[in-house]
């Protein structure tokens, strides 16, 4: 495992609350819109990626999805959000796990990853993240990365930004492109980040 990257996320979490980081988002829409387009059961095997202290999985376990896993870097990130799930947390896979080290056991319906994609700034680190995406989606991807006109770095770490031709070109092997969307993120500090989502279906 990278330790000084995981040193950073581990420090970022122990010491920011989700009003203090700018991914937070209370209401993880667009990923919810996408992942509904696919018309999965709820025993869909869904995983997020890098999900942090995102609220994607209160949605999805509200929504009666069964099948949750949550991967991150950071301990005390996935810590934060079982506190805050409480009772519910014990319905949850919690992977704490580098992604460019995840060796997963079993394969999934949903693969999700908001913004953990852009981290990876070596052509290493890419190949391995899509080797694994590879191995282990059966149907869907959802990535979402910053575009052009987002930030260039996030949290003090250099990301790589995308647009809709070149993340698909980097997928085209494995994954054939649904749907690509731009949004504007506000953060809770009232700046704007445009982040690409795109949807994509195993080939």
């Amino acid at each position: 495992m990278d330790t000084e990257r995981k040193k950073h996320w581990e420090t970022v979490y122990e010491t920011k609350n989700p009003e203090e980081v700018s991914w937070t988002q209370e209401i993880p829409k667009t990923a919810l819109d996408f992942i509904h387009s696919f018309h999965l059961p709820k025993s869909a095997k869904i995983i997020d990626i890098g999900g942090g202290d995102s609220k994607l999985v209160d949605y999805l376990i509200q929504e009666g999805f069964e099948n949750i896993s949550v991967l991150d870097i950071s301990e005390k990130a996935l810590e934060k959000t079982k506190l805050r799930l409480g009772d519910n947390a014990k319905k949850v896979n919690w992977i704490v796990s580098d992604i460019t080290q995840f060796e997963p056991n079993t394969t999934y319906d949903i693969w999700h990853d908001r913004a953990t994609f852009h981290f990876l700034t070596t052509a290493e680190h890419v190949s391995k993240y899509i080797e694994t995406a590879q191995k282990s989606v059966n149907k869907y991807l959802i990535l979402g990365t910053f575009s052009e006109n987002g930030p260039k770095k996030c949290s003090g770490l250099d990301i790589k930004q995308y647009n809709e031709e070149a993340l698909t070109n980097e997928l085209k092997n494995s994954f054939k492109k649904i749907n690509c969307v731009t949004e504007d993120h506000i953060t809770p500090f009232n700046t704007t980040q445009n982040f690409l989502f795109c949807s994509f279906k195993k080939n």
